[in-house]
């Protein structure tokens, strides 16, 4: 009387319709019950009242059982389905020995729905109301021994079965949910990633060809040539973003610290901020940290030309035995201003790497960002 095609019920287990219930294997475990009839139509000195007990007994067996069956296994509706199974097995067990197989039914209802301990106890006792029948039983041998020890055994194997059962259809399921759990937190990861790749890239390509764009319409009537070669380096800070968006996206987009700091000379050559670089030509960083790095750095720079008003962008790298350092330093005009997304999401990409982010505004702006040696070389 077990199934393996049951979903599991429970909080956790998705509701079945009635056309499923009504479509599953477990219908034809109420074949069994038919051996009730055997007793009446093999007994050689059949009594009047014989027939209409078994079929009485059969009846409400296959009703019960089947209201199991459709409602679905639950605390409710399984102790409406086994104390009916065990009252009825009790009374017609000693006037017809195969009604044992009542108790069957319940241990096997008790094992879909019930908690282990709770369903071992009802094993116990529908083991107990069977050995109580058989004392009292009028049902001649050898009759009396295939019916009480049958259903002696069976109470325990097929009530033992449908708890192993449930709990594999548990696991199944916890499985199924831990499955999508991390479904969704590798979409939010994912999106996460490219809201924060986006507003990096688009906040610094954009702040460059704003700055360009405001220059290039001061000097198209001084300075033509001048004005020309800014118009040009627009364009290529445009294409260069519509590729680096379209790499985001996909998730292959990497960068490095060499190439933004040739980024920020472009972009700070337009707002009249002198940059001065002292970094380490030697150090060579993991692909995972030179791109959070270079993130990082292309945050700051792109915040020097928003923001700082400065003339003077200092940019350092290097390293210890402990940590790789980043400082971006400008003389502008600092501040204590709430951060916003941006530097937010520079914290959380150096908080990955197990590094730390400092702001200090007093005198300028100085970011100074820390990466432990062995997450970053």
């Amino acid at each position: 009387m077990t199934s393996t095609d049951r979903p599991e019920a429970g909080p956790a287990a998705a509701p079945r319709s009635a056309v499923s219930r009504l479509l599953t294997w477990e219908w034809a475990y109420l074949g069994y019950v038919l051996f009730v009839l055997a007793q009446p139509y093999f007994s050689p000195q059949q009594a009047w009242w014989e027939w209409p007990l078994a079929i009485a007994v059969c009846v409400v067996t296959a009703l019960l059982y089947g209201t199991t069956l459709l409602r679905g296994p639950s605390a409710r509706h399984t102790w409406s389905s086994i104390v009916p199974l065990a009252v009825i097995g009790t009374l017609a067990t000693p006037f017809n020995t195969n009604a044992s197989v009542l108790f069957v039914y319940a241990a096997a209802v008790a094992g879909k729905a019930l908690p282990w301990h709770d369903a071992r106890l009802w094993f116990m006792g529908l083991t107990a109301l069977n050995s109580g029948t058989a004392l009292v039983s009028r049902v001649p041998m050898p009759y009396w021994l295939w019916g009480f020890c049958s259903a002696l055994v069976l109470i325990w194997v097929i009530g033992l079965l449908e708890l192993k059962q449930r709990d594999r259809r548990q696991e199944q399921e916890n499985q199924r949910l831990r499955t999508a759990q991390a479904e969704l937190l590798a979409a939010v990861a994912e999106r996460e990633r490219i809201a924060r790749d986006l507003h990096d890239l688009l906040g610094h390509s954009l702040t460059a060809v704003v700055m360009r764009a405001q220059l290039t319409k001061e000097l198209v009537s001084v300075d033509p040539e001048r004005a020309r070669t800014e118009a040009e380096e627009i364009e290529r800070n445009a294409r260069e973003a519509l590729a680096a968006v379209r790499s985001t996206v996909t998730g292959w987009r990497r960068t490095t610290v060499r190439a933004e700091l040739e980024a920020a000379r472009r972009a700070l050559a337009g707002t009249d901020v002198t940059l001065r670089v002292a970094c380490d030509d030697n150090l060579i960083l993991v692909a995972a940290a030179e791109h959070e790095l270079g993130l990082a750095l292309r945050e700051a720079v792109t915040n020097v030309a928003r923001h700082a008003r400065a003339s003077i962008c200092h940019i350092g790298l290097d390293a210890d035995e402990e940590r790789v350092r980043l400082v971006i330093a400008d003389d502008g005009i600092g501040g204590t201003a709430p951060e916003g997304t941006g530097l937010n999401g520079l914290r959380e990409r150096i908080a990955k790497l197990g590094g730390a982010v400092q702001r200090t505004g007093s005198a300028g702006t100085t970011l100074t960002i820390t990466v432990p040696v062995a997450a970053a070389r």
